[in-house]
């Protein structure tokens, strides 16, 4: 007798998650590189877009790109917004005067409009990421926005201090020991202290967001040849080598200190996890030198996802059609998966808590 044919079952299919996007500043690259990622259809079966901006702006920027072909659906509420399409949400309507390629107030005033309404959607829970297009530092500070960027300020609102500026591409994990600050004041800001609180959230990160068991972190040194037993600089006898010291008895893989240059010269970064390096270009040159198109900005430590590209504003190219949306778009990626990862993590420590928990016994 023939059995009945078996008829196939469909596949499961991931619900795309919610990702807000800051338009960041208006004469920059940043809406270009926007238009650009989801002027390719099937970003929108990985995710559903939303952009913080204003209808104007975007049609502006169209039109100087001659992306006609790019459709956007308008938005008035954040409540159940419509899966694949590229969704835009109206956080102001006034008419923004735009020169591309110039740094201008307003430029900077409507980069943190979008910003702190796409930090308000994120913390209702009506979009589950965030990736933010480039800033200007210089625009947007002022009194209000007292901030050196996007970390200090995502910091603050969701981070309670415990940030760490990571950037990431494939396996190669770089993140800051100090970010945004002169060089001058490099060797004053490393503290024992210091080392370990960042060590601690990044080991942290890398199990949560990451899924990688037993993280394996290694160390750069702050002078050069990472001090030389002390002979060109004591920062790392007296401070980094104590904490990593310290580390290791806490319980964590922690390696180092190693000489920045020899490090990622022979990459010897290979064999770990992540980099903890001691300041902003000691470990954003060699980065970006291996990994500038695809390299992902990711915010470690706070309570929300939050990714952007690796490069800033490129005045010198905004309205060219010029900029490369690779990065912005690996930063999408990146933060859709990073939901996903953590909310298995999450997942799987609940479980573990159930099983943990003893059966309550009888006549108990």
């Amino acid at each position: 007798m023939l059995e009945a044919p078996v008829t196939p079952q469909p596949l499961p299919t991931r619900k795309p998650v919610i990702v807000g996007i800051s338009q960041g500043d208006v004469n920059g690259i940043g809406l270009e590189v926007i238009i650009k990622t989801f002027s390719d259809p099937t970003m929108l079966e990985i995710c559903t877009p939303v952009l913080f901006s204003s209808g104007k702006t975007i049609a502006h920027h169209r039109r100087v790109l001659q992306a006609e072909h790019f459709n956007y659906n308008m938005i008035n509420s954040l409540d159940n917004i419509p899966a694949r399409k590229f969704n835009l949400y109206n956080c102001y309507n006034e008419e923004v005067p735009m020169e591309l390629g110039k740094e201008t107030p307003a430029g900077g005033l409507y980069a943190v409009k979008s910003l702190t309404t796409a930090c308000e959607a994120l913390e209702r829970g009506k979009i589950e990421a965030l990736v933010t297009a480039p800033i200007n530092k210089h625009n947007t500070h002022s009194e209000e926005f007292p901030f050196a960027g996007h970390t200090g300020y995502l910091d603050q609102r969701f981070g309670k201090g415990n940030s760490v500026m990571m950037l990431i591409s494939g396996e190669l994990r770089v993140a800051l020991l100090t970010e945004h600050i002169p060089v001058s004041e490099v060797a004053a800001s490393i503290s024992v202290e210091k080392i370990l609180k960042k060590l601690s959230i990044l080991n942290k990160t890398l199990k949560e967001d990451f899924s990688i068991e037993k993280p394996r972190i290694a160390i750069l040194g702050l002078n050069p040849h990472a001090g030389d037993g002390g002979t060109l600089g004591k920062e790392e006898q007296e401070i980094i080598i104590p904490a990593i010291n310290k580390a290791q008895k806490d319980g964590l893989l922690v390696y180092g200190p190693y000489p920045a240059d020899g490090f990622f010269g022979n990459h010897a970064f290979q064999k770990f996890d992540a980099v903890l390096a001691m300041y902003h270009d000691q470990g954003l040159i060699p980065f970006k030198y291996m990994a500038f198109e695809t390299g992902v900005n990711f915010t470690a430590g706070i309570s929300v996802i939050r990714t952007s590209p690796d490069h800033g504003t490129a005045y010198d190219i905004a309205g060219k059609n010029k900029a490369s949306e690779a990065s912005f778009r690996h930063a999408v990626f990146m933060a859709c998966d990073l939901v996903r990862t953590r909310k298995e993590y999450q997942k799987l420590v609940a479980n573990r808590l159930r099983v943990s928990v003893p059966a309550q016994q009888d006549g108990e």
